[in-house]
């Protein structure tokens, strides 16, 4: 058989054909991006305001109030974990080491603002105004939600991940709609920033410009998970530019970077600019909850370490060496912690008084006919057992 002589060409490269330029049209301009993303993105460092030049500016009596927060919100947190060390509480996510985080975001709303809190963030609620026991009653097991979220405009304590930010994306959305000027701020840990419902939150909000804050609070880990094993991102404040919002980095325990950084997203929401993502970078000094074991996913002087960076003694020492705070105030401050502490403890000593009758309460604007049988089943059996 004769052997064939053709020789076989390589192949030329696409681009060198002839034509072939009909085959790579320019992409039309719906490519090309909607927002500059350099304005979006963080800085490289969080923002601080203690210890810099920018503390020159402080204003002293807001300084003097959130120092005094920052003392009740510590004595707080230490309260309610002695409750649940007594049986009072059933569970307690404590905020200790965060409360800058928790007081800032209280005090930036005003009155008519929405606060979505998640389930660490009592402290939060309860700078917000909520009465410290309303607050506690979800974690004591009597109530869903303890308090009126209409009457304080704080949403129901959210213990599913995230799923509070839609709702809050939700609120703004309608507010904006109805013409209100309201700005809902939803708080977020770490760990919730894994969950879809935070890539969903984000995403709405910025295609409506919803007027809604995000506060990320970065304390580290999520449960025993560190936040290396959950996202590759430089920071969670990175995300932000992937939805079209600006993102800003903060130093969590700086109280008064915080509360601007948060200031400025507020008043960016109300003047109609849209969502900002603020991830503050901070640390759970506790455990989880009273049922965790913080000792085996950390070491002590990685805690120590952090608490070389305490919010309350950050602020106090910043103030005390400017002259914005005396001894006289440091005192009235702690004296007003310990009132509110003894205060606590002597309510949620008191055994509740429940009414079975209200587990019909607030399940439909309008009782179903089930719902009714089962009311009816129900108080025969209390008014029979009565009788007996």
């Amino acid at each position: 058989m004769k052997k064939s002589t053709m020789t076989v060409r390589p192949a030329e490269p696409v681009q060198d054909l002839p034509g072939a330029a009909a085959y790579r049209p320019t992409p039309p301009p719906a490519w090309k991006p909607r927002t500059d993303p350099a304005p979006l993105l963080p800085d490289s460092e969080p923002h601080r305001v203690l210890g810099t030049d920018a503390a020159d500016r402080l204003d002293a009596g807001l300084m003097r109030r959130l120092y005094a927060e920052l003392v009740r919100g510590r004595r707080y947190n230490a309260q309610a974990t002695a409750l649940t060390k007594q049986g009072r509480l059933a569970v307690y996510p404590s905020s200790t080491g965060q409360e800058a985080c928790e007081v800032a975001a209280a005090l930036v709303l005003e009155e008519r603002d929405w606060l979505f809190p998640s389930y660490r963030d009592t402290l939060a609620a309860v700078v917000r105004g909520l009465d410290p026991v309303q607050a506690l009653t979800l974690l004591r097991g009597d109530w869903h939600t303890g308090y009126d979220p209409r009457e304080h405009r704080i949403a129901p304590l959210c213990t599913p991940l995230a799923t509070q930010l839609p709702h809050a994306v939700g609120l703004a959305h309608a507010a904006r709609l109805k013409g209100d000027d309201v700005v809902a701020l939803a708080m977020v840990g770490d760990g919730g920033t894994s969950e879809g419902d935070f890539h969903e939150a984000l995403n709405f909000a910025a295609v409506w410009r919803a007027p809604v804050v995000f506060l990320v609070q970065n304390n580290g880990f999520a449960i025993s998970v560190p936040l290396a094993k959950q996202t590759a991102a430089p920071s969670l404040a990175h995300k932000a530019v992937g939805y079209g919002m600006p993102g800003r980095l903060v130093d969590g325990n700086d109280v008064a970077a915080v509360h601007e950084v948060l200031a400025e997203a507020v008043e960016r929401a109300r003047r109609g600019g849209g969502p900002t993502l603020v991830e503050a970078v901070t640390y759970r000094i506790e455990a989880h909850t009273n049922a965790d074991d913080a000792t085996r996913y950390r070491g002590d002087a990685e805690v120590e370490a952090w608490r070389a960076h305490d919010p309350v003694q950050l602020l106090e020492r910043e103030l005390t060496e400017r002259g914005m705070l005396d001894q006289d105030a440091v005192r009235e401050a702690r004296e007003a912690a310990e009132t509110m502490a003894a205060e606590l403890r002597e309510r949620m000593n008191a055994d509740p008084v429940l009414d079975p009758m209200d587990l019909f309460a607030h399940v439909y604007a309008e009782k179903t006919v089930q719902l009714r049988e089962q009311e009816a089943l129900l108080r025969a059996e209390l008014d029979a057992e009565d009788e007996r």
